[in-house]
C-alpha cells in the first residue's frame, strides 16, 4: 500500500500476518462480495466488480499488468488469469508480498511476480506496463506524487482503472480526512491522463453495506483479525452513506 501519514508498512504486516490464522476472517468478505475461496480479499471489490474492472482495462494477452498496493495479490492474479496479462504486483507490506507469493502457486496459467514498493515510488521502470489497477488502495495516499507515478510506469495509450471511494460532500467532517482528501478525477488529470471518467458504482455497495454489517454483528473473541473486520465495520458504517463508492478510468 503506501507510505505517508496513514498506517506503516509494520501496521500492514501485523495486519497481513493475523489473517494467516483466521480462515473466519476470510469467509465473511468471500460470502458478501461473492468472492472464491483462493481469491484471498483484502479489499472490497465483488466479483461482479472484477469483471467491470477487466473491461475496463482492455488487457490483451501478454499485456504487462500492475497491481498497485497489491495486498495479498488475489484480485491482480484473477485479472490476469481472465486476460492472460503478465502480472505484477507491488505493495510495501513484505508480510502481503509473501503472501501474494505463496497465492500465486494456486494461479499456475499466471505469469506473476511480486515487490515491494510504495504507491508513489514503485522501483518499476518508466513506461514499463501495459495497465495499471489499483483496488481500494489508492485513498492511502491519494496525493500528486502517486499519480504521476502511475503515469510515469504506464506506456503511452496504457489504461488505468482504480476503485476507491470519495467523499459525497468533501466539506463534510463526518467523513475521515483521508476519504475526503480523494478526488480520482483531478488526480488523473494533473498528472497528464486523457479521457479520464469516474463512475459511480452503486451496485457494489450493498454488497459492501451487508459484508460490514455481519463485520459488525460478529463476536470477534480473541482472533486480532476478526477484531479488526468487527471495529473497522462499526467504523464504516457510522459514515456508510457520507461515501460514495467509484471506479476511475483513463489514458496514458
Amino acid at each position: 500500500m503506501s507510505s505517508g501519514s496513514g498506517p506503516s508498512a509494520e501496521d500492514f504486516d501485523e495486519w497481513y500476518s493475523n489473517m494467516l490464522d483466521s480462515p473466519a476472517r476470510d469467509e465473511i468478505p468471500q460470502r458478501h462480495l461473492g468472492l472464491p475461496p483462493r481469491l484471498l480479499s483484502s479489499s472490497l471489490l465483488s466479483w461482479d466488480g472484477i469483471a467491470e474492472v477487466v473491461e475496463a482495462l482492455r488487457l490483451a494477452p501478454g499485456d504487462r499488468l500492475l497491481d498497485l498496493a497489491c495486498g495479498r495479490g488475489g484480485y491482480g492474479l484473477e485479472i490476469a488469469s481472465r486476460t492472460g496479462a503478465r502480472l505484477i504486483g507491488v505493495d510495501f507490506s513484505r508480510a502481503a508480498i509473501e503472501q501474494a507469493r505463496t497465492l500465486a502457486r494456486q494461479f499456475d496459467s499466471v505469469d506473476a511476480e511480486f515487490q515491494v514498493g510504495d504507491l508513489a515510488d514503485t522501483a518499476l521502470p518508466a513506461e514499463s506496463v501495459d495497465a495499471v489497477v489499483c483496488v481500494d488502495a489508492i485513498q492511502f495516499r491519494a496525493t500528486a506524487e502517486t499519480f504521476e507515478e502511475i503515469r510515469r510506469v504506464l506506456r503511452p495509450g496504457g489504461r488505468v482503472a482504480l476503485t476507491t471511494w470519495e467523499a459525497v460532500d468533501r466539506a463534510d467532517e463526518r467523513v475521515s480526512a483521508r476519504i475526503r482528501a480523494v478526488d480520482t478525477e483531478a488526480g488523473l488529470v494533473g498528472a497528464g491522463f486523457a479521457n479520464v471518467v469516474v463512475r459511480d458504482r452503486p451496485q457494489w455497495r450493498a454488497a459492501e453495506r451487508a459484508m460490514w454489517e455481519a463485520a459488525a454483528a460478529l463476536d470477534p473473541g480473541d482472533d486480532p483479525a476478526l477484531r479488526s473486520l468487527h471495529d473497522e465495520g462499526v467504523h464504516v458504517l457510522s459514515a456508510f452513506d457520507l461515501r460514495r463508492r467509484v471506479l476511475a478510468t483513463a489514458d496514458g
